[in-house]
This record gives structure tokens, C-alpha cells and sequence, in this order.
């Protein structure tokens, strides 16, 4: 469960410190605009500390944009790792934040977006500008800009391509706002990237470096990944990982690394251009990329239990979900059983059901539309007859629209409807919230393995007890779940029996009942032996 917890907005003062110390830990999560020069700067940008007088914060470039200055030439705050903030908060202004991100405006415009937040474009726009300061044209506008200075300083992309790959409607729209926005044309801004530019890559690939704030546990995703990778659809390595995705534009491949010098790389062929902002979202929130590991590590480390977690793995992360309908049916198929089985089961399904696809670095399919989950998921699931049940009505509640999941949806609505489905109780509902949403607060007192991580680290494992201790680490509990995921010993994975009834598919399989997720071939990493 969660609570909505929102940090205290940070001071004049407090943001005068962090630019006057340069202080690379708050870069993207405001940008300060100095008014003698007319530029706005990330704070840890190297130039002279300008006067507390000439000095004002905005929470985002947009915001900045609208007020009349222009990118830093020199520290490009467009650079910056996104902002944590996004995900921490659950109001409008996060909504909107992670809808835009995932390119809804550019496909649906303001009304579509207004209509997932259930406003109309008028007031949604009055809200963000009081909130943010800018409206949703000019936040997506901000995200095509910072798409765009992405590909000119990280590949080869001829600028037509550029700009249609940002989203831009027109290459004159593209010049125009790259030379309001950073203050040069584009191709000036193209030969300001570092010396050696982009890596060499294949023909029809976009290779790109994805800003983030260290420490990251690499090691620690990649596990994850390759312990749930779906044959066909998934490859993943001690590495690196690559999947195929559907999007808008059409079916389209990545792969996620990390290089020599630690940064994240994505590797990506996508069949419409224009998908790339919307693909490079779902990267991100896969791999966690916007949190602000220090903040969490200090946070949790306060508290002696955790100290010792936490120096052990700096930097953990929670995965997120590349796409949400598929996380659903995921949990679901993966209820109390261990994680190679649901591997199994899922593979299964895939080579049924997933649409085929070539080209794409050995990824043959895609994971199943819900369309064909819900029509033909009984042919191919094994299992308690009610969870089939369950899964396949799912999937034809989100194939109709009758069940919305998205990554803009209210904590507590999506919570509450998908408490009302067959076969979700209240593990799955907040697991698929952590995961989708990218909820840090999410903690799940029933869940078999964070109770058995809890008792090692000295916590309250029964889950009254457990619930009252983690709210001394809000707003950061699903962290606190991904290590104590970690800190549970390894024990051989046994089978359990369904607590439902399988004459009734109300029943949820997948609360504290669940298995242990610790398959002989996974013990490296505890944080396999629970989750699916």
C-alpha cells in the first residue's frame, strides 16, 4: 500500500546553496534563470554564481522557456537527468509530467490529454501554468527540444530526420525552436558535442547516451531482467538488456547497456521516427533512471537496520514497466508460482499468441495484444481455472477500455480499479502500481519474500508491524521493498496450493500467500524469489 507523500518544496535559499556549490545532485530537478544574461543554467552549471538579486528558480525548463530565456550554452540544462519529482507526486502536475513524457500530446494534443486527466484543455492548462509554470503545449514542446538536442549532439541523424524524430510537425518548427530554445541553429548546437561524437552504429539504429544520477545498480536490473526475460520477445545479460515493444508508430526494438565510462546507453531501431521520445520514456522508467538514488540512500540509511542494506547496494533501483498492459498480465500470470515458471507460462504464450516480427537483433515477436489474450489466453494458460479466468478477463477489459492502465492514472483510482477485477487482490494492485507508475512509496506487508528480508534486517515481519515500522521511511517504502527483496535468505523454492477457490475467479492468487520466487538457477539475486 501506499500513502501520497509530497517533499517540502525546496527554498530560495535552500536553491541558492545548491547552484553556489554546483551541486550536481539537483540537476533536473529545477533550472535556475539568471536575468542579467537572459540564460537559465542546471545547478551544477560551472559559470560564476550569479546574484541572489539577478536570480530566479523555475521547477522546469518549460517554465523558463515561457519567461523568456535560453538554454545554457555551456552546461545545456536540456542535458540533465529528468526530475524524481514526477513520480513522487500523484497530483495533475506528475500526471501530466509522465503523459507528456510518453508523447500523449504529440499523438493526442492537449484535448487527449486533458481528457485522461479528466479536465478540459482550458483548465488543465490554468493548472499547470499556476503549478509549473508552463501549459502542456509548451511542456511538450520543452520534451521535443530536449529530444532534439539528444539526437544532434548523440548521432548522425540528418536534421529532417531529427526533426521529425522529436516530434516536430515541420523541419522550419524544428529550426526555429532549437535556435530559441539553446540560442543557436541546429547545426551549431550538433557541432558543440564532445570531441569523437556519436558512436558508430548500424544503418537504421540510433544509439544514445541516457543521463542519469549515480550510484546506479546496473548489475542489479540486469538480474532482475534476466531472470523474467521472455524468449523471443527479451535478451538480457550480466550487461545488457534488449526487447521488442509495440508503440504508436509501430513495432520497434532497444537494447539498454552500460558503457566503459558508466553511462547508460540505449541502442534502438523503431519503425516510425517519430516514436523515439515516447520509446526513450519507457527506457527510463524501466530502468529507474530518474530517481535520486543519494537522496534515497540517505534517507534510508538514517535508520540502523538499512544502514547496512544500503552500503551493501548504493543506488538500488525499482523497474519500471515498458508497457503497462503487459505488467498486468504479467503479475498475474507469475501469482504463486516461482519465477522460472512464470517465465515458462509466459513464453508459452508468447509463442502462441505474439505478433512476429524480423529485423530486430534475434527478437522474433512481440509480447500479445490483449485482444488476443482475452480471446484465445485459454488455449494456452495452465493453472487454477479461475485464474485463467482472471487473466484473460483482464485483458479483454483493457482491450475494450472498460479497465484503464497508464502510466498518468491516480495512485488510488488505479488501485481501486483493479481491486475490483476478478482475480486482483491487494498485492498485485500495488505491485502494478510500483511498477507502472513508478510509485516509490509502495510497500507490501503480505508479500512472502520483503517479510522474510525484514525479519534478516530486524524489522517487524508480521504485516501489521511491518506496515507501522515502513512508514518511518515514507516517502522512499519501495525502495525499502527492492532491498529487502535483496536481504531475504535464499531458500529452495517449494509449490504452493491456490488460496482461491477455483470455482470462483473473485479469488486473488497473489497476496501473502505468494511463493517464494527463488528458482534454483536465480539464488544470486534475491530479488527474484518473489516478484514476476
Amino acid at each position: 500500500m501506499s500513502t501520497t507523500v509530497t517533499r517540502p518544496a525546496m527554498t530560495f535559499d535552500e536553491r541558492y546553496r545548491a547552484i553556489d556549490s554546483r551541486d550536481a545532485r539537483f540537476d533536473g530537478q529545477f533550472v535556475t534563470a539568471v536575468r542579467s544574461t537572459g540564460i537559465y543554467c542546471r545547478p551544477s552549471c560551472p559559470a560564476r554564481t550569479p546574484k541572489p538579486s539577478n536570480v530566479t528558480f523555475y521547477r522546469t525548463s518549460a517554465a523558463a522557456h515561457e519567461a523568456g530565456y535560453r538554454a545554457c550554452k555551456r552546461c545545456l540544462p536540456e542535458a540533465a537527468p529528468g526530475s524524481p519529482e514526477w513520480n513522487l507526486r500523484g497530483d495533475i502536475a506528475g500526471r501530466a509530467m509522465r503523459l507528456i513524457a510518453d508523447g500523449v500530446v504529440e499523438r493526442e494534443g492537449v484535448p487527449g490529454l486533458a481528457a485522461r486527466l479528466g479536465y478540459s484543455s482550458r483548465h488543465l492548462t490554468r493548472l499547470l501554468t499556476a503549478e509549473l509554470g508552463a501549459g502542456p503545449l509548451a511542456l511538450a514542446r520543452a520534451q521535443r527540444a530536449h529530444t532534439a538536442r539528444m539526437l544532434l549532439v548523440g548521432t548522425d541523424l540528418s536534421a529532417s530526420e531529427v526533426a521529425f524524430s522529436a516530434g516536430f510537425a515541420s523541419v522550419r518548427q524544428f529550426n526555429d525552436t532549437v535556435r530559441e530554445v539553446f540560442g543557436m541553429p541546429p547545426l551549431e548546437l550538433r557541432a558543440r558535442r564532445r570531441a569523437g561524437g556519436p558512436a558508430a552504429v548500424t544503418p537504421g539504429e540510433i544509439d544514445l547516451a541516457l543521463p542519469h544520477r549515480g550510484p546506479l545498480d546496473a548489475a542489479g536490473v540486469f538480474a532482475w531482467m534476466r531472470a523474467r526475460a521472455i524468449p523471443g520477445i527479451e535478451t538480457a545479460s550480466d550487461t545488457c538488456f534488449a526487447r521488442t515493444l509495440r508503440l504508436p508508430g509501430g513495432p520497434a526494438w532497444f537494447e539498454l547497456r552500460v558503457d566503459e565510462a558508466g553511462r547508460v546507453r540505449l541502442r534502438a531501431r523503431l519503425t516510425h521516427l517519430g516514436d523515439l521520445a515516447t520509446l526513450v520514456a519507457r527506457a527510463r522508467r524501466l530502468f529507474d533512471l530518474d530517481a535520486d538514488p543519494l537522496a534515497i540512500d540517505e534517507a534510508l540509511a538514517r535508520h540502523p537496520q538499512l544502514a547496512p542494506l544500503v552500503s551493501g547496494v548504493p543506488g538500488i533501483r525499482v523497474p519500471g514497466a515498458a508497457d503497462p498492459h503487459e505488467m498486468l498480465v504479467r503479475a498475474m500470470v507469475g501469482q504463486q508460482i516461482t519465477v522460472a515458471a512464470a517465465r515458462t507460462a509466459l513464453t508459452a504464450l508468447a509463442d502462441a499468441l505474439g505478433e512476429p516480427v524480423a529485423g530486430f537483433d534475434g527478437a522474433v515477436r512481440l509480447f500479445p495484444t490483449m485482444a488476443a489474450i482475452a480471446e484465445r489466453g485459454h488455449e494456452v494458460l495452465r493453472g487454477p481455472a479461475a485464474r485463467i479466468r482472471a487473466v484473460t478477463g483482464a485483458a479483454a477489459a483493457l482491450a475494450d477500455g472498460s479497465l484503464a492502465l497508464t502510466t498518468g492514472d491516480d495512485g488510488a483510482e488505479q488501485r481501486a480499479a483493479l481491486l475490483a477485477m476478478p482475480g486482483i487482490g491487494p498485492w498485485t494492485a500495488d505491485y502494478v502500481r510500483m511498477r507502472v507508475l513508478g510509485d516509490p512509496d509502495i510497500t507490501l506487508p503480505g508479500d512472502v519474500a520483503v517479510r522474510a528480508g525484514a525479519a534478516a534486517a530486524g524489522i517487524p515481519s508480521d504485516p501489521a508491524g511491518f506496515t507501522a515500522w515502513a512508514a518511518r521511511v515514507a516517502p522512499w517504502r519501495s525502495y525499502l521493498t527492492a532491498h529487502l527483496w535483496r536481504a531475504a535468505p535464499v531458500r529452495a523454492p517449494r509449490r504452493v496450493r491456490s488460496s482461491g477457490d477455483p470455482a470462483s475467479a473473485r479469488s486473488d492468487t497473489g497476496d501473502s500467500t505468494r511463493s517464494v520466487h527463488g528458482s534454483q538457477e536465480l539464488r544470486t539475486h534475491a530479488m527474484t524469489k518473489e516478484t514476476p
